[in-house]
């Protein structure tokens, strides 16, 4: 099998890249930087897969064109293709500059338009391909002073469903999604930040390694749609069961207090147009430091997490009988005939 990739030479990308080779998948890495690319490939080969950097700005259509026709006539056919390249930014709506609000959506948006027509094109004419985005778990609850990634991994989503929706003839060609949780990168350093705090990631944060056993094992059976780590699972049941105005309520807090520090720091565009060169691994350094906090913050996150979890578990339950009651009158009142 043959995989392009994107966004490969950190995070998620980068852990997918080297999952892959390490299963014998043939790899073309495609990100901005073309060092970072080639150090990812030596890896890859080093696993016994064949590789191939390809220096991509997913923002141009021609240069995702010619990703395809580069990886095309190298290996003559593309079998799975894994959109994840894409960039962050933080800040109050209103404040943010409108022209870094427009240079996401060109990555996160138009990129996987064009990450996702060039491929299709390609399975259509072959009847069989596999097309893997990656979208995050704001795209099922949405993330205050992060509004225009939010609205992006929602654009993401809508994209999947209704892409898998239109090939839903075609039982060999899928379309899978996944939502993951907070994932130990280096996209929090990257990111454009405008609220005047240094951005962290709030815990939990689970390894990017996970995220990419996943994608992984869409490739042997894949699904139209996953969520990755336990809050992911656990914010869409309480997106869904608890009121609208608590649950909105305790995920500005939430955010609030644990995706940002008290040191100040000046505004900055981070890797929104031009690629830092900084960074360029898989993790982010945020599980280390989780493991130095003290046992009792620890067990303070986790006894609030689990808390928490009981509420939205009793919400579920009580939705779900609900839900059958009302389910079980309607039966018994509609007439056997129509």
């Amino acid at each position: 099998m043959v995989a392009i990739i994107t966004g490969a030479s950190s995070g998620i990308g980068r852990a997918t890249a080297l999952e892959f080779a390490r299963q014998g998948i043939s790899v073309v890495v495609a990100a901005r930087q073309e060092q970072a690319l080639e150090e990812l490939a030596q890896k890859c080969t080093r696993l016994g897969a064949e590789a191939l950097a390809v220096p991509t700005d997913v923002s141009n259509e021609d240069e995702v064109n010619a990703l395809a026709n580069r990886a095309l006539a190298h290996f003559g056919h593309i079998d799975i293709w894994v959109n994840n390249a894409a960039v962050s930014l933080f800040g109050k709506f209103e404040e943010i500059p409108t022209n870094d609000i427009r240079q996401l959506m060109e990555v996160n948006v138009l990129g996987y338009i064009y990450g996702a027509r060039t491929p299709l094109r390609h399975f259509r004419d072959r009847n069989v391909g596999l097309l893997i985005n990656v979208s995050s778990m704001t795209a099922l609850v949405g993330q205050p002073f992060s509004v225009p990634y939010s609205i992006s991994k929602f654009a993401v989503r809508g994209l999947s469903l209704s892409l898998s929706q239109e090939v839903a003839d075609k039982p060999n060609i899928h379309v899978s999604c996944v939502l993951p949780a907070v994932i130990d990168t280096p996209i929090f350093q990257h990111a454009a930040n405008y609220m005047g705090k240094n951005v962290k990631a709030p815990e939990p944060v689970i390894p990017a390694t996970d995220v990419a056993k996943e994608i992984f094992k869409l490739t042997q059976s894949p699904k139209e749609e996953i969520a990755v780590g336990n809050m992911a699972r656990m914010l869409r049941a309480q997106r869904l069961v608890m009121p609208a105005g608590m649950f909105d309520k305790r995920i500005q807090k939430m955010i609030w207090q644990n995706h940002f520090n008290n040191e100040n720091t000046p505004s900055r565009q981070g890797n929104l147009c031009q690629p830092d060169g900084h960074h360029n691994r898989i993790d982010g350094g945020w599980q280390a430091q989780s493991k130095n906090k003290s046992n009792s913050q620890q067990k303070k996150q986790g006894s609030t997490f689990n808390v928490v979890s009981g509420f939205a578990t009793l919400f579920l339950v009580g939705g779900i009988l609900g839900a059958a009651w009302i389910n079980n009158k309607i039966n018994s009142t509609v007439p056997a005939t129509i």
